[in-house]
């Protein structure tokens, strides 16, 4: 029947009693199949984290052109990675690092989300900031109209 129509015979099922038998154009369903897999892989994003390191020492100026480069990287669509590294007996100051972070996060809130809070990992605390355009907006849900 297949050799007749043009058609290829395709054994769908061979463990099956009988094995089942499909006549279909192979080589047009292999070509939509790849096209459906390359069409995903174009719909598919990758997203970069980019880590910014502070000091609970940091001045002004440095902690200015860190935010800068954090902006840039949230503004691409990046994740920011922040963290603070203690030192010495900077470690029985975390509370001076945890303000320094908290200010961070803090000016980067109108294009960024705090996506985890700050925590203390041994010698550093970390906190991730994710770009506003990554994250879904809750209650997106239109209001009906009032006629």
């Amino acid at each position: 029947m297949a050799y007749e129509k043009g058609l290829d015979l395709v054994e769908i099922s061979p463990n099956s009693e009988p094995p089942v038998c499909r006549v279909m154009d192979y080589g047009k369903y292999k070509f939509e199949r790849e096209k459906k897999e390359k069409e995903q892989r174009k719909k598919q994003t990758t997203i970069d984290i980019k880590e910014i390191q502070l000091s609970c020492r940091i001045d002004t100026h440095d902690f200015e052109t860190k935010l800068k480069h954090a902006r840039k990287f949230l503004e691409g669509g990046a994740k920011v990675k922040v963290c603070i590294r203690f030192k010495g007996r900077e470690l029985s100051h975390t509370a001076i690092g945890l303000e320094v972070i908290t200010k961070f996060g803090e000016a980067c809130e109108d294009i960024g989300v705090i996506e985890k809070k700050p925590v203390l990992d041994g010698k550093q605390m970390i906190m991730f900031l994710n770009s506003k355009q990554n994250v879904p907006q809750s209650g997106s849900k239109k209001a009906p109209k009032a006629e």
